[in-house]
């Protein structure tokens, strides 16, 4: 890959340009150059290989739960060990399934597959076509980077379809509509409009309608969107005597048009381009992410509202109002069974789960069985009878629904952990109640660690909440803070059995932020710090930090952060804008240079977050907090291990290496390792993702505990 172009209003003369070169040879000397010293110095050490080990024994172990989804009469699971690092994709009966050791049945082992075809296989996931079940269409990605190989596989056979749909190595969208028909958007290459068939965000522009047998490139268009939009996909809903087929022109990353197919009609479903929705069965749910006004009524951003569909095209805007937030709940999700309505809420960053009837919408019972204490985190839950209510959750625990067959039947796979807690796997009816039918091992010990909720003042008063997670024994010393603060993401607790390993067992004391940006306090959590008022991400992360230090439990010195992504280029906001609060920084795969963020992959995908740097105005409150512009050489910054991936097709690799160069030709020493293979999430596997790992926390140690 080359680097890339610059527009007119970009500067020329940035020095380091030629590092976004991704696999260029000069590039990845630089890259194999400053590896080696990082690897040389953090793995030399007995503890380096006592974390890797230990890491790599949570990632590996057996006894982890093996999470499925129904697919007709089985349970799918895909699985990595020690034995089959790239992993095994294999199925089971629910019979089988809640024995100790179930008989699982493998259709893909991906090592061998590899190994068969000399290629670095990742596994990206399947999708089986309903109702028989037989056929599927399985991604396939080399190295781990978001772009994909799609192969047709018969489950029948075990082997891949001779005539089968095959698509080459691209960030394509594929659907099933019949057994020799999808949906497919790809790089079609230049179309007769004279412009190419992806967005600048390089995902699909345009969707075709494919036929088995039939060349791609004969294809008929269904929809074509804009070059400047992000991405287009069409879905065929297949649920029996409702079948649908829906355009999703994404015009930003926040943003969307939606239709309905009808012959050759599309319909408009008129809601706010920024809200989420979606139709089942009769009824249409909208979830706006802004104040939307119904009639006489204003709703507030993160409220579940339900319209019978076929009157709302109509123009009909009757609402049930399902969910209303307030200053303390928003709905995390929702999810459907055959009867039911599943709404999850959280209440201060807290799980709070109910129940309703399709279609009344009336509040159900919902029971959990009784559990035994030391084997999950809903164990102590005592009998509810409130309608709608899942018993209460202790504190900092969080249940998440996991998979539902939603028109079949009203199963329902959930999932529950606290920080302390490993998670536990339960099964049941959504109007019947569940059971725990697996169990996470305790990768350390929980009675000995405490979970604790604080909130910290930013600066415009804004209360951020934040947890602490410490061993009982531990009321001060090296503190690792943790943050992400974008996309609507939310930090809710769950079980950290790495960090429970290697960070707080040997007291170290373990932070996580829920800063603005996120959605732990509902959409306008987010869009409060979009573009223009991004700075409050930082002033949030940066007020937790001071409150850390000000409360006592650490120091500057003691005090360290990690983020990756997003949480990257948190990171090198919190080194260029705010160094005097830590005492080391952990850089993952970050977002670095902002004046050139949307010309590089997928970033032109983000400018909805960010803003437009090419535009005066919006570069103006970029600019400030631009990391690669703000780094100075009289600064005096904390210890800094900057981390990314070659294969991450998502997040440049340019923005890690440019700022390690603009740090070292100022005179300041950093630490940096990238992983060849291993895509955004910067490792291809289980060892991989272990020795990263390691990695930082060796680092952290060293920096933050002096050895």
């Amino acid at each position: 890959m080359e680097a890339s172009s610059a527009t007119d209003q970009t500067p020329t003369d940035d020095p380091f340009i030629w590092l976004e070169d991704v696999t260029g040879e000069t590039a990845l000397d630089w890259v194999r150059a400053h590896n080696q010293p990082t690897v040389d110095e953090l793995t030399s050490g007995d503890r380096f290989a006592t974390l890797e080990a230990e890491a790599l024994e949570v990632l590996d172990t057996d006894d982890r739960i093996p999470y499925v989804v129904r697919r007709g009469d089985y349970l799918y699971n895909f699985w990595r060990d020690a034995a089959h690092p790239k992993g095994l994709w294999r199925r089971t009966t629910l019979e089988s399934y809640r024995t100790a050791t179930p008989d699982w049945d493998v259709l893909i082992d991906v090592d061998a597959l590899a190994s068969a075809e000399d290629e670095n296989w990742v596994w990206a996931g399947a999708t089986v076509l309903r109702p028989e079940y037989r056929h599927a269409l399985v991604s396939l990605s080399r190295g781990g980077a978001d772009a994909s190989v799609v192969r047709e596989f018969d489950l029948a056979t075990r082997d891949w379809v001779t005539d089968g749909f095959v698509l080459p190595e691209n960030k394509s969208s594929v659907g099933w509509i019949d057994r020799d028909t999808v949906y497919v958007g790809t790089d079609f290459g230049e179309q007769p409009d004279g412009l190419g068939s992806l967005t600048s965000s390089g995902y699909p522009r345009i969707v075709k309608r494919w036929t088995r047998g039939t060349p791609l490139d004969t294809a008929p268009t269904v929809f074509a969107g804009e070059v400047e939009d992000v991405s287009v996909s069409v879905v065929y809903d297949k649920t029996p005597g409702y079948e649908r087929h829906f355009v999703s022109r994404a015009t930003d990353f926040f943003n969307s048009l939606r239709y309905e197919i009808r012959g050759d009609e599309h319909i408009l479903v008129d809601v706010p381009t920024d809200a989420h929705s979606g139709v089942r069965h009769d009824w249409l749910f909208v979830m706006p992410r802004s104040e939307w006004t119904v009639g006489d009524t204003t709703h507030a951003p993160g409220a579940l509202l339900v319209f019978d569909y076929a009157d709302y095209l109509a123009g009909g805007r009757d609402a049930t109002v399902l969910f209303a937030p307030d200053a303390h709940t928003s709905l995390s999700d929702y999810a459907f069974t055959r009867s039911h309505l599943i709404l999850v809420t959280l209440h201060d960053v807290q799980t709070e789960v109910s129940v309703r009837d399709l279609g009344t919408w009336a509040p159900t019972v919902f029971p959990v069985a009784s559990l035994a204490p030391d084997t999950s985190p809903v164990a102590s839950l005592a009998p509810d009878t409130s309608p709608g209510q899942m018993p209460g959750l202790p504190a900092l625990a969080t249940i998440s629904v996991l998979d539902t067959d939603a028109d079949e039947s009203d199963e329902v796979f959930w999932s529950a952990s606290s920080f302390t807690t490993p998670p536990s796997l339960l099964h049941g009816d959504s109007g019947v109640g569940a059971e725990v039918i697996k169990q996470s091992p305790e990768f350390f010990d929980g009675d000995d660690v405490v979970a604790e909720q604080f909130f910290a003042t930013s600066d415009d008063g804004t209360q951020v909440p934040y947890f602490v997670i410490r061993r009982r024994d531990v009321e001060q010393g090296p503190t690792l803070l943790y943050g992400y603060g974008g996309f609507e993401n939310s930090l809710a607790p769950g079980y950290i059995a790495i960090s429970g390993r290697a960070w707080i067992a040997r007291g170290g004391i373990y932070v996580i932020a829920n800063i603005r940006g996120g959605g732990e306090y509902g959409p306008s959590w987010h869009t409060q710090a979009q573009k223009a008022g991004r700075h409050k991400v930082y002033e949030d992360f940066a007020g937790v930090a001071k409150a850390l230090i000000d409360g006592g439990l650490t120091t500057a010195p003691q005090l360290g952060a990690q983020g990756g992504s997003n949480g990257g280029l948190l990171m090198g906001v919190m080194l260029t804008r705010y160094p005097e609060l830590f005492g080391a920084l952990v850089c993952q795969v970050p977002l670095i240079d902002m004046r050139r963020y949307h010309l590089l992959l997928a970033g032109a995908s983000w400018m909805a977050e960010y803003g437009d740097p090419d535009d005066p105005e919006q570069w103006a409150f970029m600019e400030p907090y631009s990391p690669y512009q703000n780094v100075r050489a009289d600064a005096d910054y904390p210890a800094l291990l900057v981390t990314t991936s070659t294969r991450d097709d998502r997040v440049h690799p340019g923005h890690a290496r440019k700022l390690v160069a603009r740090l070292e030709e100022l005179g300041h020493d950093v630490s940096y390792y990238e992983n060849i293979e291993g895509g955004h999430g910067g490792a291809a596997d289980n060892k991989q993702a272990a020795f990263k790992s390691a990695l930082a926390y060796e680092f952290l140690w060293r920096t933050l505990a002096g050895g």
